[in-house]
């Protein structure tokens, strides 16, 4: 019977032979009903061993996404998309959905081929920017173990205004020196920060603590900068500093481009090590990662896209605070989450332009808008700390 097994048994001699029969009888030993194992379950392969649901891919790329995040990002694209149609309908020129459309397929009149564009513009580096911004914010919250980690809190920010405004101050230049300043700056603080603290590694409060002190510094240098211009600089600093998208052309979104496609695949070479230094020094240790190499990577690509979004704009504050901490919030995930805070800093940035041009009457610049809401935000995150210690 099927599910039996055969085991040989020899021929008794005295039951009528001398040998081994050549071919010897089998014993059937049949399996009862009781010692039959039950049918091994299925694994459910649309949970993770969490237990939550998830969207498993394979193939060169291989990770398990959960649901939630999976809902929350084509939530933040469908509502990019549907805003980006808006503000592209949206002027002194005002244009039906229909037009938008028909202009970006090539079609369109010949006054909505020349506005549609310009438009097009600066959504393109108010995303940009706001995912630059949310990558930046969720580097430093996963190296620094901090909420509050963030490049605005830590001085990064502070550093790349203080290049810009010796371009614009002291030497005098013109928009892409300002913005090559801009990187410069960002880059030599982090530079500072790492040399401040090499010796003792950058964890947790400790790049917190240096950062703010080398911030504070700088925003004292900011402010001397501008109290000793001139007339006409110190207006080109305070309205640089404010943060605007109002001087946006495809030229500088081009640019920011360019050096996004760069950045970003660098930050994905250092995901997975990154996943494993938020559980700890000793647990990525323990997976075989160089916790304190991959550490400053992340950092000096944190301070890298932090630059370039200021670099283009000005400091636009709190963004890089706000964006990581909400996407964990709504995905309910302690993951690093690259792609949520980046979605969520560009809606961020969009949002804000849209807010401080059409809702505001006499309008505002974005800074000044994602700065009032931030503040906000940051006294929300200092309560559900104080609660929860």
């Amino acid at each position: 019977p099927r599910g039996c097994t055969g085991v040989p048994v020899p021929h008794d001699p005295a039951e009528g032979g001398g040998a081994l029969m050549a071919t010897p009888p089998t014993i059937n030993i049949v399996k009862s009903a009781d010692s039959q194992q039950a049918p091994t379950k299925r694994r459910n392969r649309s949970r993770s061993l969490g237990g939550k649901a998830v969207v498993t891919l394979r193939g060169p790329i291989a990770a398990q996404i959960p649901w939630r995040v999976v809902i929350l990002n084509s939530v933040l694209v469908a509502v990019i998309f549907c805003l980006s149609i808006w503000a592209l309908m949206q002027g002194d020129r005002e244009y039906s959905a229909f037009q938008v459309i028909d202009t970006l397929l090539g079609g369109g009149t010949r006054s909505s081929r020349i506005f549609v564009p310009l438009r097009a513009a600066r959504i393109v580096a108010a995303l940009l920017v706001g995912a630059a911004l949310g990558l930046s914010g969720a580097i430093f919250q996963v190296i620094s173990g901090n909420t509050l980690g963030s490049p605005d809190i830590i001085g990064f920010t502070n550093g790349a205004a203080t290049g810009a405004l010796l371009q614009i101050i002291v030497f005098n230049s013109g928009p892409v020196e300002v913005a090559a300043g801009a990187v410069i700056g960002g880059l030599a603080t982090s530079l500072l920060v790492w040399l401040m603290t090499r010796h003792t590694g950058l964890r947790g409060f400790r790049l917190v603590l240096v950062g703010i002190g080398v911030g504070s510094t700088l925003a004292a240098l900011n402010s001397l900068l501008v109290v000793r211009a001139s007339l006409t600089q110190a207006q080109t600093a305070a309205s640089w500093l404010a943060g605007s998208l109002n001087d946006i052309v495809w030229e500088r979104s081009f640019a920011l481009m360019i050096a996004m496609a760069l950045v970003v695949p660098a930050l994905l070479l250092v995901t997975r090590p990154l996943g494993a230094i938020r559980f700890g020094d000793n647990v990525a240790a323990g997976l075989g990662v160089s916790v304190n190499r991959y550490r400053v990577a992340a950092l000096f690509i944190g301070v890298l896209l932090v630059s370039l979004a200021t670099a283009t704009t000005g400091p636009v504050a709190f963004v890089a605070l706000a964006a990581p901490h909400i996407a964990k919030t709504l995905t309910k995930t302690n993951g690093v989450g690259f792609t949520s805070s980046a979605l969520m800093g560009a809606l961020l940035v969009f949002g804000s332009d849209l807010i401080g041009r059409y809702v505001i009457p006499g309008g505002m610049q974005v800074g000044v808008v994602t700065g009032a809401i931030g503040g906000l935000y940051l006294m929300y995150l200092i309560y559900l700390e104080r609660k929860k210690s």
